[in-house]
């Protein structure tokens, strides 16, 4: 969900030496009429996945056709805060002018809503994103450590 710290713990996991992207930027997802709303680029996403690599890859991203990219991650991490909290991110955040206005913070309301809970059902793991930022990262991390093994 938007302002939950999804772009906060990718910089802090490529901060780290961890391999990142984020599919809301650089052409990893466009804007579908059909599917009203954004859709990942497969073949785009489908040639990281298969590339290999030492270190850990971490996406993130909401897009109407991810769970067709579920079946090869390791795990699938929700982080989640409440309404109030993402709420109060987006209205303070300098990096992305996203949740500003009164429709877009509706849009994101209704999306808590009725998006997190199936976000919430097919995810492998919950981090409450309300820690602070190094407890968050150190969760995803471990997950990783634990897949790996």
């Amino acid at each position: 969900m938007s302002g939950t710290g999804k772009s906060t713990a990718l910089v802090e996991l490529a901060r780290r030496g961890f391999r990142t992207v984020d599919t809301d930027e650089g052409g990893w997802s466009s804007w579908s009429e059909s599917d009203d709303g954004y859709v990942g680029n497969e073949e785009r996403i489908g040639e990281l996945l298969a590339s290999e690599a030492d270190a850990a890859l971490y996406v993130t991203g909401t897009v109407s056709n991810q769970g067709r990219f579920y079946p090869r991650f390791d795990a699938i991490v929700l982080l989640s805060a409440s309404p109030d909290v993402l709420l109060s991110r987006l209205a303070t955040r300098t990096t992305n002018t996203y949740g500003k206005n009164p429709a877009e913070r509706e849009l994101i309301l209704q999306q808590v809503a009725e998006v997190e809970p199936r976000l919430r059902r097919t995810c492998t793991h919950e981090i409450d994103a309300t820690q602070p930022i190094g407890d968050v990262v150190a969760a995803p991390i471990e997950i990783a450590a634990q897949t790996a093994a």
